[in-house]
């Protein structure tokens, strides 16, 4: 089952989306930066919009804030078809 992903009118999110960028996840570290390098190793761009914890009025913000008060780092990871990484034609398992 494909979960669709709430995708907001204008902003920084419509520009890059505008740009040909596709929202895959919002995640905290450490996986945050464990998930753009696998994709940067499958050959995408990634694009990571940290997450501020100012109220946006565009909805809750309560895990957020919570977790920046004991430093963690949250952000939207934002990938699309790159020129480099891996090629899975090369790659002995397929």
């Amino acid at each position: 089952m494909k979960i669709q992903l709430k995708l907001v009118k204008g902003g920084k999110e419509a520009d890059l989306l505008a740009e040909g960028w596709v929202k895959k996840t919002t995640i905290g570290e450490p996986r945050l930066s464990e998930i753009a390098e696998n994709y940067r190793h499958l050959g995408y761009e990634v694009q990571v919009v940290e997450h501020g914890v100012e109220a946006s009025g565009d909805g809750c913000n309560t895990c957020f804030t919570a977790g920046a008060e004991m430093g963690q780092v949250y952000g939207d990871v934002y990938i699309r078809k790159g020129s480099g990484g891996r090629n899975s034609a090369d790659d002995e398992l397929f």
